[in-house]
């Protein structure tokens, strides 16, 4: 095992010892982008509208990827405006929201057909609750440690590179 491995895997375990609601929801919605991905390529081949809701979840997947880490708003070319509206849910109460947003669509998905995207539903649901629990509890909106971060002034040395050429 390499030494960054260990370093990712104790800040994971730091994580999970904080006790902060706020990690406990970017977990859970780091999994959920994995998730949501999963789900969405397999209700893509229901015969009823509940494909629409797999596209759905497909496009959830780079939603939740840019929001739960934000070190890709620095990798990729992406519009101001997005970028804008990914920090503005830098806090407790605005993640409650955006995660209410994902998990109410999911669950719109079960007056068409119980499906697979139940799961989706729950997890997004979770991430919820854990949101709201932080907020609740006036702990501090944190990020992971294992996340790398970037502020949005930095540039990673490899966007600079790309940049010059």
């Amino acid at each position: 095992m390499a030494i960054t491995d260990y370093f990712r895997i104790s800040g994971f375990v730091a994580d999970m010892k904080s006790r902060n609601l706020s990690l406990y929801g970017q977990w859970i919605g780091i999994t959920s982008i994995f998730l949501s991905l999963a789900l969405g390529i397999s209700n893509l081949f229901h015969v009823n509208i509940v494909f629409v809701f797999g596209i759905i979840a497909i496009v959830q997947a780079p939603i939740l990827a840019l929001v739960e880490i934000p070190f890709l708003l620095k990798i990729f070319r992406i519009p101001d405006s997005i970028i804008t509206f990914v920090q503005s849910l830098d806090t407790n109460f605005m993640r409650v929201i955006f995660y209410a947003i994902m998990a109410i669509i999911q669950w719109l998905s079960l007056t068409c057909k119980a499906t697979s995207l139940i799961a989706l539903a729950i997890m997004f649901t979770i991430a919820m609750f854990a949101y709201a629990g932080a907020m609740l509890l006036g702990q501090e909106f944190h990020k992971s440690n294992v996340v790398a971060t970037v502020q949005v002034g930095e540039t990673p040395a490899e966007a600079q590179i790309r940049n010059v050429l």
